[in-house]
């Protein structure tokens, strides 16, 4: 039987004794309303992400004229319809478009024939800094950015599908929904990575430095970001070792927390946290092959934390919030895991693995939330028991990503 039987719109293939899950193209995207609005208000939006994780899958279904631009006849046929293209009225989609600088020129000078037109140009980016560089110098004010995830919590067909995506990550092909498919899709798909893709986009590392580089990461997951350190371990100069945490993050691999320090009466760490945006990854790295070993690993709270932050960064990204986020730690060990900066209000945010947070939890993130001047607090942890107090709330992730859908409707 198919491991994913009954998993409304999914379809199911055998390949060499595996069943081989298919995303169907209803599968609903949440970042696809807000790929909507933008269009709406722009000539042209850029939607960016990490490779597989679904942009071509999702543009298609907003539906428009589809180019490839890493395959030359697909640039051929572009530049042979450009005028029909550019006078038309369907959305014209441009895959890879970083990989064809000379087009961005082309965009500029079209979309400003006519201003006033919006909704005409879709681009789709894996990496993010070359496809910036381009948008920076040709289309800045005529483009606007949407990133899009892996699959997340909220938009999971199944209770077993959610309770998978911790452990598997949310890449649609990486075992979120066929488990078999993990660790294997995970570590082929770093290697591509490692060999093609981020040498091609400027990142001067051999494969074997590029893996070490990533297991080192791995091993340090939501620690403090030390470049002198890491540099030592590998034989690198600190420099190279934040350029290729660049890259790194650029490729969405990575995410750099920033500290928050403004105007605060303590002294405070000031390096970023440094996290593996996908949990999958991570636990492929560390050689984690079930949700049973998950749990008896040293490090499996960083992992827990790390998710949690994720997830609850996309949701309000589905929001279409403005938001800045940050962790703080000052000196006396006060501190947030994550804290949420709307501008008029401030949210703080404190993690837990446990199912029975306590009322010395609820003390600190109190202590750390005080500091900062946080309008709301919120302990995340894997409880069954919501607890709302006036500006606190005990709950766990399913609730919280509930709480963000209500507050921004």
């Amino acid at each position: 039987m198919p491991l994913n039987a009954g998993i409304p719109g999914w379809t199911c293939k055998l390949e060499n004794n595996f069943y081989i899950a298919s995303m169907p193209r209803t599968l609903p995207r949440r970042i696809a309303q807000v790929v909507r609005r933008r269009l709406a208000q722009y000539p042209a939006v850029a939607l960016v992400g990490p490779r597989q994780s679904g942009k071509t899958t999702l543009a298609r279904q907003i539906g428009g004229e589809y180019f490839d631009l890493e395959q030359e006849p697909q640039r051929l046929r572009l530049d042979l319809e450009w005028p029909g293209l550019a006078a038309g009225r369907r959305l014209v989609i441009l895959d890879e478009a970083q990989t064809w600088p000379e087009l961005f020129a082309r965009l500029r000078g079209e979309i400003d024939r006519d201003r006033r037109r919006n909704g005409r140009f879709l681009l789709l980016g894996s990496v993010s800094p070359a496809l910036a560089a381009q948008v920076a110098e040709s289309l800045a004010g005529r483009l606007s950015v949407v990133e899009l995830t892996p699959l997340t919590w909220n938009e999971l067909p199944t209770a077993a599908s959610q309770k998978r995506l911790w452990w598997c990550g949310g890449y649609p092909d990486g075992g979120v929904l066929v488990p078999r498919r993990f660790p294997r899709w995970q570590l082929d798909y770093l290697t591509l990575i490692a060999q093609r893709d981020l040498p091609a986009w400027g990142m001067p590392a051999k494969p074997q430095v590029t893996d070490r580089f990533f297991r080192m990461l791995a091993a340090n997951h939501g620690q403090a970001w030390n470049a002198s350190q890491l540099g030592q371990s590998l034989g690198l100069s600190y420099h190279t070792v934040n350029t290729y945490l660049d890259f790194c993050a650029g490729a969405f691999l990575l995410r750099r927390l920033a500290p928050y320090h403004t105007n605060l009466p303590k002294r405070v760490v000031k390096s970023p946290k440094v996290y593996w945006r996908d949990s999958g990854l991570l636990h492929a790295l560390l050689n984690v092959p079930d949700r049973k070993q998950l749990l008896a690993q040293p490090w499996v709270g960083m992992s827990w934390e790390g998710f949690v932050i994720e997830q609850i960064l996309a949701a309000l990204a589905q929001a279409d919030c403005v938001f800045q986020p940050y962790f703080l730690r000052t000196s006396d060990s006060c501190e947030l895991d994550l804290l949420l900066d709307f501008g008029a209000a401030r949210w703080a945010v404190e993690i837990k693995l446990t199912a029975s947070p306590t009322t010395q939890d609820v003390k600190q993130l109190n202590r750390a939330a005080d500091l900062v001047n946080a309008q709301r607090r919120f302990l995340i942890s894997q409880t069954r028991e919501s607890a709302v107090a006036a500006n606190l709330v005990s709950w766990d992730l399913a609730r919280m990503l509930e709480h963000i859908e209500e507050q921004f409707r």
